[in-house]
């Protein structure tokens, strides 16, 4: 699932050819986090890209790091202290998430 924020700074920022790949690459980062809230999976994904800077292999690279431990791409996009959420809330918007993609 991914929300409908992430998913508009997603097509905001990729070509149109590599939106529906990457989207679904977001979703199959879901089960990495440590519950199953939407606002847990939606930072773990906005870290994702927000260190993609928009550009597809820095987005795969970023891909395998949370793979390998999501709290190193958390801290890398500065999603890891706890004002987190009012970064992600500055960078997509301040509305609740919500969850659409599965």
């Amino acid at each position: 699932m991914v929300s409908d924020r992430l998913q508009a700074w997603v097509r905001a920022r990729f070509g149109p050819a590599e939106v529906e790949p990457i989207l679904d690459l977001l979703a199959d980062l879901v089960p990495l986090t440590p519950d199953s809230t939407a606002e847990a999976a939606e930072r773990v994904q906005a870290a994702v890209v927000f260190l993609s800077g928009g550009d597809s292999q820095r987005f795969l690279d970023a891909a395998a790091l949370a793979q390998q431990d999501w709290r190193d791409v958390l801290v890398g996009a500065g999603l890891a202290e706890n004002d987190w959420a009012d970064h992600l809330n500055c960078a997509l918007g301040n509305t609740s998430p919500v969850r659409v993609r599965q």
